[in-house]
């Protein structure tokens, strides 16, 4: 037993020698030291963003939120005539509704005036003259007869022109759901579009570092500066002197309070607001109401020469009347600039001017 003891371990530890020998063998295995040092590969420095590329991105996010509230003002132009035509369906429905009982009424008394002349038509006029024991009582039930068949062609007529008034309260209806429809479909592209620019916008910021993001505030503040000081530099300013009017004075209030509150796309307040919204409702709380949309601002007000600007007027910017600002004095507006933006002043030549409007002219 000893000798097979002895020999099951000398086995053993030939086995482990065998093992041992090829494993240290094995091609790529490293065993000069158990922790080798890992080699360090030098990491890239990234390369900064230059002033001209931010300047082209700046560029690119002017367009990208401008696209942005083109497609604002078409959706909020859908909700105002989509708020109209519905007011307008719910006044058709009413009209429906009352011209139906009416119509019921008056066909009962034809009914009634029917019935009434059926009683008393049964002879011909000669035989209840010849039957009559009073003649002159007779004349006098023939005439109030001939009163009675009048009356009835009256209430005929009145049946008929109640009937169209119906049928046409019934195609307005139609006519008016048809235009809801058609809006709803306007505001639900409008509402995709603006999704899509300012996903756009944001994505392209997003892609910044935090030191180019400050950058590019800083060329978005000088290329504000360069603007509203070529605008002064005109002389322009000194030709406004105007006061402003008292419903001026309480739209201004209004919006200069609404300052540091975001912007939001197709918003009125009170919280946040859009170009239009903060005008319309600055002017709404001075008592005016004005239209909901920047470009129906500038259709439908009153246009002024900037010379004779007064603080409550309103700027409208662009050639397509797609942004607004509220006129307040000193060469200065208040507005909502855009997404990601609070309500401000800012220099009233900073953007291209397309004209001015005066909502209490």
């Amino acid at each position: 037993m000893g000798s097979g003891k002895r020999s099951l371990t000398s086995m053993a530890m030939a086995l482990a020698c065998a093992c041992a020998c090829a494993v240290l063998a094995a091609p790529g295995v490293a065993y000069a030291s158990p922790t080798p040092t890992p080699t360090r590969t030098p990491t890239a420095t990234p390369t900064p963003v230059s002033n001209k590329d931010l300047e082209a991105v700046r560029k690119k996010l002017d367009k990208l939120y401008h696209a942005a509230a083109v497609a604002t003002d078409a959706y909020n132009a859908a909700e105002e005539k989509a708020q109209k035509q519905s007011a307008e369906i719910v006044d058709l429905a009413r009209e429906i509704v009352k011209g139906q009982a009416k119509l019921d009424k008056l066909k009962d008394r034809a009914g009634a005036a029917a019935r009434a002349q059926y009683r008393g038509g049964g002879l011909p006029p000669e035989a209840r003259l010849w039957l009559s024991d009073d003649p002159q009582e007779f004349l006098d039930g023939a005439g109030r007869v001939r009163q009675g068949e009048h009356a009835t062609k009256g209430l005929l007529a009145e049946m008929t022109r109640t009937q169209q008034d119906l049928e046409q309260y019934a195609k307005d209806a139609s006519a008016q759901w048809k235009k809801l429809e058609a809006n709803r479909k306007t505001k639900a592209e409008a509402k995709k579009k603006i999704k899509e620019r300012i996903a756009a916008a944001e994505k392209l910021e997003s892609q910044l570092e935090k030191e180019e993001k400050e950058r590019l505030a800083k060329l978005e503040e000088e290329a504000a500066y360069q603007a509203q000081t070529a605008w002064l530099s005109s002389g322009v300013l000194a030709e406004i002197n105007s006061k402003a009017s008292e419903q001026g004075k309480k739209a201004v209030k209004y919006a200069t309070d609404q300052i540091g509150k975001p912007y939001e796309w197709g918003a009125e307040g009170p919280g946040s607001y859009d170009c239009s919204g903060l005008t319309s409702q600055a002017w709404a709380s001075a008592g005016h109401g004005i239209p909901r949309t920047s470009q129906e601002q500038w259709k439908q007000l009153t246009r002024v020469d900037i010379k004779d600007m007064r603080p409550g007027d309103l700027i409208i910017y662009f050639d397509d009347a797609s942004h607004v600002g509220m006129y307040i004095g000193d060469g200065a507006i208040v507005h909502a600039p855009r997404p990601g933006r609070t309500v401000t002043i800012t220099g009233a030549g900073s953007m291209p001017i397309l004209g001015v409007v005066r909502p209490d002219a």
